[in-house]
């Protein structure tokens, strides 16, 4: 018989807006269940202004953990009591993990994209990136890569208030990383863009085009892409964006985000419950779904 929760269930949560399309609750419940674990995992749609008192209900409801997706990643890093060593370079966090009340946050993003590039065959030592965004997951992923060798990395995003926060990833990885020559510029400097994708090895898409209900855009023409370009996105829902289409379709390697999302949330997990998460059990789960529903 199904366990079903209890008394003494613990609670885990997802803070953001929106995330009613989040496959985290799946996923997580999914891995409890599997390891015989007494945990249950809820979405929260939360509003930035919204958070201090999403981060009061944790400790209030003895909350064990909770994800933070966009746009609340940056808000709640200055409402945790402590944060990583990686989280303080970004400045953004998509773990807290609760120790009695002490809310210590942490950002696995990037450990997860790089991760999902490996898996598809790709490392980022020695490679030139173009990423595309500026928020919390851009930059953990722009931090991630350039801490795990990655030779340059320039930043493309919108004149907005995100890009003052690109700039301050520039200084931040002159300072840690003073090898890894990094680049911002605005997203609109269409020329700008199509010089640097030629000289990219790896194009990142760290924005929300390409999310649900911009699926069917793409910031970046097919006419820029080219077969020997790996191409990542950070969006996974939909599966496949326009970008990894287009990149599809010209015979590029391409990563799409929803392996970033299996090995952040696997990253995630050890943080939660000590435990690695028990991922080929859930991605042969995902695929028998998926096999119902065709």
């Amino acid at each position: 018989m199904e366990k079903r929760i209890s008394g003494t269930t613990g609670l885990f949560t997802l803070l953001g807006s929106p995330v009613g399309h989040s496959g985290s609750p799946a996923m997580y419940n999914f891995s409890f269940q599997q390891q015989g674990l007494d945990y249950a995992y809820l979405a929260f749609d939360v509003k930035k202004d919204q958070m201090p008192e999403a981060i009061d209900a944790l400790r209030l409801f003895k909350v064990r953990g909770s994800n933070v997706t966009m746009p609340c990643k940056s808000v709640a890093a200055t409402l945790a009591d402590e944060l990583s060593p990686a989280a303080k370079i970004v400045g953004a966090i998509n773990v807290i993990v609760n120790d009695n009340g002490k809310l210590t946050g942490h950002i696995t993003d990037g450990i997860g994209f790089v991760r999902n590039l490996k898996e598809n065959g790709v490392e980022v030592a020695g490679k030139k990136l173009v990423i595309l965004g500026a928020g919390g997951a851009a930059t953990a992923v722009q931090v991630q890569c350039a801490l795990d060798g990655a030779k340059a990395i320039t930043i493309f995003n919108q004149d907005d208030a995100f890009y003052a926060n690109a700039e301050k990833t520039q200084q931040k990885l002159k300072a840690v990383k003073p090898d890894v020559e990094v680049k911002v510029y605005p997203l609109a400097d269409q020329a700008r863009l199509t010089a640097e994708i030629k000289k990219a090895d790896i194009l990142v898409n760290a924005t929300i085009v390409g999310m649900k209900p911009l699926d069917h855009q793409s910031l970046v023409d097919p006419s820029e892409l080219r077969p020997d370009l790996v191409v990542a996105d950070t969006v996974y829902n939909p599966l496949k964006t326009k970008l990894i289409e287009d990149a599809e379709a010209l015979g590029c390697t391409v990563a799409p985000g929803k392996g970033m999302l299996l090995w952040q949330g696997d990253a995630a997990y050890t943080l939660f419950t000590g435990k690695a998460m028990p991922t080929a059990e859930y991605q042969a789960y995902e695929a028998r779904q998926a096999a119902k529903t065709h």
